[in-house]
């Protein structure tokens, strides 16, 4: 695909503490290579990639490929960048949820991202992907699998789980395919499409300018999907 031929721009957020792997999350998605020495991230950086998405009619058929265009933001874990972070909030359409299977804080600090995300994001329940990142340090293992998916399954909805390695690649690729499946079917069946930011479809592979240095300010909408 050339750099304009593709039918949706998708912007997925990463969130998480910082130190969890975010940013060497997203370019083992992106590049298929880890980078042990990356430094944190300072306020908000993102990386692209190109995929073709083909969704499952009722038969079970696979129906024709969208090119997708994939924007993956990494945000800043710290505190002081918090501001920031949830100012971009709204302009996602799916988060990566990332804590660090080692650090047991990361995991219960979980909580507070997910209130910043009902707080923040276009809708109450928000397509998440929660991932244990850091799954091949088994012997420094601090969090259980099943303290996860107990955690994943808390919020009325259940959000899928993925124990992940940006290291060795383990079900990193997974992780954002089903993201990314979770946010097609939701665009499919909702009747009302205000939640979906500006640029998002192109019409005929061409579209509109969309900048993406800043976010766009807009009243939280109610998806009722």
């Amino acid at each position: 695909m050339s750099d304009g031929d593709y039918d949706y721009l998708i912007k997925f957020l990463a969130l998480g503490d910082s130190g969890v792997g975010k940013t060497s999350f997203l370019y083992q998605y992106t590049d298929k290579k880890f980078n042990s020495k990356f430094i944190t991230t300072v306020g908000i950086d993102f990386r692209e990639k190109r995929v073709v998405y083909k969704s499952n009619g009722p038969d079970g058929a696979a129906g024709r490929g969208q090119r997708i265009h994939v924007q993956l933001w990494d945000t800043a874990g710290q505190e002081r960048f918090r501001s920031l972070t949830t100012a971009f909030f709204r302009d996602a359409m799916g988060f990566l949820l990332l804590f660090d299977l080692t650090n047991e804080q990361s995991f219960l600090n979980v909580r507070n991202w997910m209130s910043q995300l009902q707080m923040h994001a276009y809708c109450e329940n928000p397509d998440i992907v929660l991932c244990g990142n850091k799954c091949d340090l088994q012997e420094q293992r601090a969090v259980r699998e099943d303290e996860a998916r107990e955690l994943a399954e808390k919020y009325g909805y259940v959000i899928p789980y993925f124990e992940t390695s940006a290291a060795n690649g383990q079900f990193v690729s997974q992780a954002v395919d089903v993201l990314l499946d979770l946010i097609m079917k939701r665009m499919e069946r909702c009747v009302d499409k205000s939640w979906i930011p500006d640029g998002t479809v192109r019409s005929n592979g061409h579209s509109g300018h969309t900048d993406i240095t800043e976010p766009k300010t807009q009243e939280k909408g109610k998806c009722a999907c």
